[in-house]
C-alpha cells in the first residue's frame, strides 16, 4: 500500500514537472551597453538598467520570464533593489506585475493603464482581474501621472507621458547616457501597429510620438524584436502616414469600409510589415475606424 502511494506521488510529481517544463520560457538577453540589457520575453521586450544601484526594468515582462530575468540580474548587480515599470499593453493580454511585487520590487504603471486593471481607483480596492489571479500575479500598486524619473547606475532615465497614441497611457522612456529610447507598443517592431479605440488610441498622437524619435543616432528598442535606429522609426512613421492619407482620400470619395479594404491601400508595405500580430486588412480597418471616429 505504501509503495503504491509513493508511486502515485512520483507520478504526480513527474506530471507537475512536465507541465512546468512545457510552460517554461526561454528569455533572450542582449547587451546594448555595459549597463543596459534587453530581455526578450514572450509578452515583449524589457529594457533594464543594471549596476551598483540595482536594476530598473521597463517594458512588458511575462510572469514566466521573471525567475530567469532575476537570475541574470543577480549576475550584473549585487544590490537587491529592483524597480519595475510596466508599459501599456492590451488589457486582455496583461500579466500585471509579472510576479515582481511578491519578490519585493517597486512596481509602477501609468495611472490610465492601472485603472484598466482595477487599480488607481477612489474608494476600496477593486478585485483583481481573473486573468491575473490565474497567473498568480498582482497588479502594480503605484501609479504615475505625467513624469517619473530615475537616477540610477550613473544614468538619468526619464519616463514621460505622451498624448494618446497606442493608448492613453503611452510614455517614452529615454536612457540619456546611452541614447536609448523605448516607445512600447507605439513602435511594435514586428509589423503593423494595433490601433484599439478601447485603449484610447489616437492616430495623430501615434504619429506625433513616433515623429519625435527619428534621429539616426538614436537606438530604439521596439516592443518586440531587435533594437534599431531612428531611421527605422521614421520609415515606420512614414508608412502609417502614407496609409492614413490613402484611406482618407478614399473616405472623402465616399468609399465604404469594405470597398477601401478591398483596394488594399497598404499593399506595398505588406512585405515588410504585414507578417506581425496585425494583418494588413485589419490594419486598414483600424485606420478607417480611427479616421471616421475623428468626424
Amino acid at each position: 500500500m505504501l509503495l503504491r502511494f509513493e508511486n502515485m506521488l512520483l507520478r504526480c510529481f513527474l506530471m507537475f514537472a512536465a507541465v512546468a517544463a512545457a510552460s517554461a520560457e526561454t528569455v533572450g538577453v542582449t547587451e546594448l551597453a555595459p549597463h543596459v540589457l534587453v530581455f526578450a520575453t514572450q509578452t515583449g521586450n524589457v529594457v533594464a538598467s543594471v549596476g551598483p544601484d540595482g536594476a530598473l526594468l521597463i517594458g512588458t515582462p511575462s510572469a514566466s520570464s521573471t525567475p530567469q530575468i532575476e537570475s541574470v540580474l543577480a549576475e550584473h548587480t549585487k544590490s537587491p533593489v529592483r524597480y519595475i515599470v510596466i508599459a501599456p499593453e492590451p488589457t486582455a493580454e496583461s500579466e500585471g506585475d509579472a510576479g515582481w511585487g511578491k519578490r519585493g520590487a517597486f512596481v509602477v504603471m501609468h495611472e490610465k493603464a492601472l485603472e484598466r486593471l482595477g487599480g488607481h481607483a477612489m474608494g476600496p480596492s477593486k478585485p483583481l482581474p481573473l486573468r491575473l489571479i490565474q497567473l498568480s500575479v498582482d497588479r502594480p500598486r503605484v501609479a504615475f501621472s505625467e513624469v517619473i524619473t530615475f537616477d540610477i547606475n550613473g544614468d538619468a532615465i526619464h519616463i514621460v507621458h505622451q498624448p494618446p497614441g497606442f493608448s492613453d497611457a503611452d510614455s517614452i522612456v529615454h536612457y540619456h547616457r546611452d541614447s536609448v529610447i523605448y516607445l512600447g507598443e507605439v513602435f511594435p517592431g514586428d509589423g503593423y501597429p494595433l490601433l484599439d479605440p478601447e485603449l484610447g488610441c489616437k492616430l495623430d498622437g501615434f504619429l506625433k510620438t513616433l515623429g519625435s524619435w527619428t534621429g539616426p543616432r538614436m537606438r530604439v528598442v521596439p516592443a518586440r524584436g531587435s533594437a534599431v535606429t531612428g531611421a527605422d522609426v521614421k520609415a515606420f512613421h512614414d508608412m502609417i502616414a502614407t496609409v492614413r492619407d490613402r484611406v482618407q482620400r478614399l473616405i472623402d470619395a465616399r468609399e465604404t469600409e469594405q470597398q477601401i479594404v478591398a483596394q488594399h491601400p497598404a499593399a506595398d508595405f505588406d512585405a515588410k510589415w504585414g507578417h506581425g500580430r496585425v494583418s494588413p486588412d485589419a490594419f486598414v480597418r483600424e485606420v478607417y475606424t480611427a479616421l471616421t471616429a475623428q468626424r
